[in-house]
């Protein structure tokens, strides 16, 4: 099951850069996770300075 990112993002783009299959995008108001393209590794969590990053 893909990561989500929670409204608790702060849009600082740690996530974007650790996502080794670039499913992470900058969305209308906070950064966004392709569901298909998610491998599930939880690199993004692991990056996240407010923990706004769960498994979904």
């Amino acid at each position: 099951m893909a990561y989500v990112i929670s409204s608790e993002c702060i849009s600082c783009g740690a996530c974007e850069s650790t996502c080794p299959v670039e499913a992470i995008s900058q969305g209308d108001d906070q950064f966004v996770i392709d569901a298909d393209a998610c491998t599930d590794c939880g690199a993004c969590a692991e990056s996240c300075p407010v923990s706004a990053i769960t498994a979904g």
